[in-house]
């Protein structure tokens, strides 16, 4: 609940109704590293806390999507980019495929560990952070590849905060 409270506090300058959207402030990868890891937990404890308490498989909308309308309004206001990528489950989504060399190269970090992933590209400070997918995510993530595996699945949250040149 304090993560969904941390994010309406974060979001609610960011999605006043008829603002202009304010021009992309730019920072060091230093801040983006830290707003990056910032946004990441509340992103990851709302979308947990969503889950478990509103999320009934009955025609609901899932939580990782619900939130997806929040990335979309954060790129318009701040020009902060969000997104879901899989790692070591199927995609559930064509849109949640790795598409850049950082994603794909993020995901097989990820698969291979590392809890996190980050560089600094193209203007962008970039961050991939594990998601573990818990017992509810598991049985529709990996429904076309069911398997007597044991290794831990997830999927990742890719954040992307536009950086100044240093």
């Amino acid at each position: 609940m304090r993560s969904l409270l941390i994010l309406v506090v974060l979001l609610t300058p960011l999605v006043a109704f008829g603002a202009e959207p304010p021009e992309v402030k730019r920072v060091s990868p230093a801040a983006a590293r830290d707003r990056a890891e910032l946004l990441h937990g509340v992103f990851a404890d709302t979308l947990g806390v969503v889950h478990h308490h509103y999320f009934r498989r009955e025609g609901a909308v899932l939580p990782s999507r619900a939130l997806e309308d929040v990335f979309a309004k954060l790129d318009r206001q701040s020009g902060t980019k969000a997104r879901w990528i899989a790692v070591n489950t199927p995609a559930m989504s064509v849109n949640h495929e790795p598409a850049t060399a950082f994603e794909k190269s993020a995901a097989a970090a990820l698969a291979g560990g590392k809890t996190e992933f980050s560089r600094v590209e193209n203007g962008y400070y970039l961050r991939a952070g594990a998601i573990p997918l818990g017992g509810g995510c598991v049985g529709c993530h990996t429904r076309q590849a069911p398997g007597a595996d044991k290794t831990p699945r997830m999927a990742a949250l890719v954040i992307a905060i536009p950086v100044k040149d240093e």
